[in-house]
């Protein structure tokens, strides 16, 4: 089959956790937050889960592991944290959790990004991952950037990549933890 052909029999409405890691924003503010949710329900996606979350490992490693327990939650994507500030812990709290990291997405959103913002898009640690088969984003906090990689890479491949990846899976009981 094309990659064409799987994207047409893909699933067409996915359940996202839309999760903002950040010390500072509230749901009034959290235009990146709302930026994922009014993308991802234009698209004909469901919101299941929704949180703000501080810039800290324990507290980000608690609502992803909360949202990997939720059968609802196909699809994961996190906004903020993603940078090089010493607050900025998201990869280092979510990627253990990582069954199968999706290298090709952080190449990707790096060089779209590149395209609008020059050498900066070196800065973004913007990555990608299986965990069992479910897929989790790791996104920089900025609307912009949750729209590049929204509108560019997730939306129109999630289906395509959730398809594969349960392609004769069983989905296990696993101890969620990641490893220390």
């Amino acid at each position: 089959m094309s990659a064409e052909e799987h994207r047409r029999s893909a699933p067409s409405a996915l359940g996202f956790a839309a999760i903002t890691i950040s010390d500072t924003r509230t749901a009034a503010d959290d235009l990146s937050g709302q930026a994922l949710a009014e993308r991802i329900e234009a698209a004909g996606h469901r919101i299941v889960w929704q949180e703000i979350v501080p810039d800290e490992v324990a507290a980000i490693r608690e609502v992803v592991e909360r949202a990997l327990g939720n059968p609802e939650v196909d699809v994961i994507v996190t906004t903020g944290g993603t940078g090089f500030s010493p607050r900025d812990v998201t990869i280092e709290a979510v990627s253990p959790f990582f069954d199968r990291p999706i290298e090709g997405f952080g190449e990707l959103f790096r060089h779209l990004s590149f395209e609008e913002v020059g050498a900066a898009a070196m800065l973004s640690r913007a990555t990608a991952g299986l965990v069992g088969t479910r897929a989790v984003f790791l996104l920089p906090g900025s609307p912009k950037a949750v729209d590049l990689a929204l509108d560019r890479l997730i939306l129109p491949e999630a289906g395509h990549l959730l398809s594969q990846a349960r392609r004769g899976a069983v989905e296990l009981p696993r101890r969620l933890a990641p490893p220390r």
